[in-house]
């Protein structure tokens, strides 16, 4: 399987190769000590003490859950927990995980969660539980190796697109004086600086252009042995560093390419605990996409041009001006049979890809300087079409294919996409086989059930087993693993500390008109000035697309005297941190902010939604999924269209309240969650806040919220 974002050229940071490589968390000098295995009776107690150790408080979900891990490792059984905000669910994983002695892997959706756990919640619960384990576990962080500074990049210089040797990328991107070369140069300096080479611990940061001169894929790396800076290697120092830890944590795209590649990118352990598990489903199918693109093609020409055979080039080059030709004009969306033209187009690009990947494997140029790394380039831009290639031409049931038209490629030249048409079969395969899988999120029961999130990530209806252990249920260690056993898994809902009721409001705005395709809706446009202006500012708009974020900013700047900040005009971050500064201002944007803002305190005591999220009807990959539900005999709107919808809005509602003192309202300006027979599967993912669709009362009480307010409490920059 392909994933084109091992490409330097035009791709997100945030790729993974499938080569593993750890940051080192802790001193390695208990790296000899044996794991012995805690009994479950001393898990409170356990908990305890690392909650006490990180300056928390413990709650009674918080016990729960813990118990509920302890006996699911116990008895070989799978385990879905929500855990609401404020829970402490990654103590509650981790003691247990820790106490049972096994190696356990941790896979997050962000950054953030990753970067808590191994600078705070890990060294301080390890400390904690040092007294009773009498050994401190060593923990560390597993990474793609693109994410760390290559050290042969950055003393020899860089394989040119045009296949002619290394150069020096500063003087390619603009000289010294330059934004890109200034980075460059700063890239290499930190080089003899850094302990660990993690793009991660570089601040500030660096664009993806100037990180891509100075990193490389698994597939251009040279190989420890070969390379001459083998001994020195980041990734490979943080590789052995890795074989050592007791606790590895890593993120779903690295996931992803262990359990459905069978790529051993992941040491062998037995616990996984997928934390942020509603966003595992979208993480895998994002691992599991592949793109052929215009920009790929001509790259790989362009690299395979002074290695590989004249003949092998340019019917490379032949069959990329053909593809180029009719992406030129091709029209977005889904394609369920290659037409012949384009399937011929595709196969030219397969065989000439193979045709250059055995040139270089057979040529060498011995008047090249340092062959070996321009050669890796080349070849693995080769194969990687080829490989896309291949797989677009299988023409599988169960892969999706769609033309999609994008300005990253220049000029909106379209590209072909392949995905998966569920990812569900593919994690029953690689996900559950060896070992007990804990996977938790604040919201992984849509429409008051897990049912929905247990079958997209592999796990059956059938395969479940009552969420309660009793006496007479399972007493023998349960079903096991391996390739014909049953994943069986409970499902268990440890509540929130927060009392919700209490602390917020549901508000639907009922009265207004069904909202259409048009982002342009005068009523909601009026109801959302009210809102903001009873709450004094305070708000967190969400919309379900960028252009309705923008048409509400642009209107609210004219009408009211609230700041409005909008996502794109600066870093998110930086944005967020404005926010939370300055208890007038307004925050818009969409999709990442529906999950991706924390804002305690009085800054954030309105959630606007601009109407129910429901994917784009012209998406082919869900327009795929919804069809291929019905087509079994399914409800293909309420099991795709619906818990899309519903696990967004669900994640969007939990930006509310994020303390114990948090107050707010969360206003959704879409009457359907009211007034169709599906509201009620809306009403009931999201948070028990008290439910009214009565305008007034809902502006009397956010100006009472708003009189009463505490301070802001600002976030801290990072760094």
């Amino acid at each position: 399987m392909t994933n084109d974002s091992e490409s330097h050229d035009s791709e997100p940071r945030d790729s993974e190769s499938r080569d593993s490589e750890a940051r080192p968390a802790v001193d390695l000098g208990d790296e000899a000590e044996e794991a012995v295995a805690v009994p479950r009776s001393r898990i409170p107690e356990l908990l305890h003490a690392a909650v006490a150790a990180v300056g928390g408080v413990e709650r009674p979900g918080q016990v729960r859950m813990a118990e509920a891990v302890a006996d699911a490792v116990d008895h070989g059984e799978h385990l879905l927990v929500q855990a609401g905000t404020g829970t402490g669910k990654s103590l509650a994983y981790l003691v247990p995980a820790l106490a049972h002695g096994d190696r356990v892997v941790v896979a997050t959706a962000t950054l953030a969660l990753q970067r808590q756990l191994v600078e705070r919640d890990l060294p301080r619960t390890v400390e904690a539980m040092h007294p009773v384990l009498r050994r401190r576990p060593l923990f560390a962080m597993l990474k793609g190796r693109s994410n760390y500074l290559c050290l042969h990049r950055a003393n020899e210089g860089t394989p040119s697109d045009e296949g002619e040797g290394l150069f020096d990328p500063v003087d390619a991107l603009g000289g010294p004086t330059g934004k890109l070369g200034q980075d460059v140069l700063r890239l290499r300096d930190w080089a003899d600086e850094t302990d660990t080479g993690d793009r991660d611990d570089l601040s500030p940061g660096v664009s993806d252009k100037a990180w891509a001169q100075l990193s490389v894929t698994s597939k251009e790396c040279l190989g420890a042995t070969r390379c001459p800076y083998g001994q020195e290697c980041f990734a490979e120092k943080a590789r052995e560093r890795a074989k050592l830890a007791d606790v590895v944590v890593t993120n779903h795209a690295m996931l992803a390419i262990d359990a459905i590649e069978g790529a051993p990118v992941l040491p062998e352990h037995g616990l996984l605990i997928v934390d942020e598990a509603h966003e595992l489903v979208n993480r895998v199918t994002g691992a599991a996409t592949a793109e052929l693109t215009v920009g790929a093609v001509n790259r790989a020409v362009k690299r395979a041009a002074r290695l590989a055979n004249e003949k092998a080039v340019d019917a490379l080059q032949a069959a990329a001006e053909n593809y180029h030709g009719l992406m030129e004009t091709a029209q977005p969306g889904r394609v369920e049979e290659l037409p012949e033209y384009l399937a011929y187009a595709v196969t030219a690009i397969r065989d000439a890809a193979r045709q250059v990947i055995t040139s270089l494997g057979e040529t060498r140029d011995k008047g090249l300087s340092d062959e070996d790394a321009v050669r890796k380039q080349a070849m693995a831009s080769a194969e990687a079409l080829h490989e896309t290639a291949e797989r677009l031409l299988e023409d599988s049931e169960y892969d999706v294919v769609w033309i999609e038209r994008s300005d990253r490629y220049g000029l909106g030249t379209a590209s072909l996409r392949v995905a998966p048409l569920s990812v569900s079969g593919l994690l029953r395969e690689g996900l559950y086989k060896e070992r007990s899988v804990v996977l938790t999120s604040a919201t992984l029961k849509l429409g008051g059930d897990f049912n929905g999130v247990a079958a997209s990530v592999g796990l059956p209806s059938e395969a479940r087993l009552p969420d309660v252990r009793t006496a007479g249920d399972n007493p023998e260690p349960g079903p096991g693993f391996g390739e014909d056993a049953v994943p069986h898994w409970r499902g268990i809902d440890v509540g929130s500390p927060f009392k919700y009721p209490k602390q917020g409001i549901l508000y639907v705005a009922k009265h207004l008109a069904d909202p259409g395709r048009d982002p342009e809706r005068p009523d909601m446009l009026d109801e959302l000035a009210e809102l903001i202006g009873a709450a004094g500012g305070r708000t967190l708009g969400l919309f379900s697309s960028m252009r309705g974020a923008q048409t509400a900013a642009e209107a609210m700047r004219e009408r009211l005297d609230q700041r409005i900040l909008l996502q794109g005009e600066d870093t998110l971050g930086e944005l967020i941190r404005e926010f939370a500064s300055d208890a007038s201002t307004c925050l818009f944007g969409t999709l990442s902010l529906w999950q991706g803002v924390d804002v305690p305190g009085s800054a954030c005591q309105l959630v606007v939604m601009d109407r129910i999220p429901f994917p784009r009807p012209d998406d082919p990959l869900m327009s795929a999924r919804q069809k291929d539900v019905e087509q079994r005999g399914g409800n293909g709107f309420m099991a795709v269209a619906a818990t899309h919808a519903a696990l967004l809005m669900a994640q969007g509602a939990g930006r509310l309240v994020r303390a114990a003192d948090d107050r707010g309202v969360v206003a959704v300006l879409d009457p359907r969650v009211e007034t169709k027979r599906y509201g009620g599967f809306f009403r009931s993912s999201m948070p028990e806040f008290w439910y009214t669709t009565d305008r007034n009362q809902v502006r009397r009480s956010l100006a009472a919220i708003d009189a009463s307010a505490a301070p802001v409490r600002p976030v801290a920059k990072r760094g």
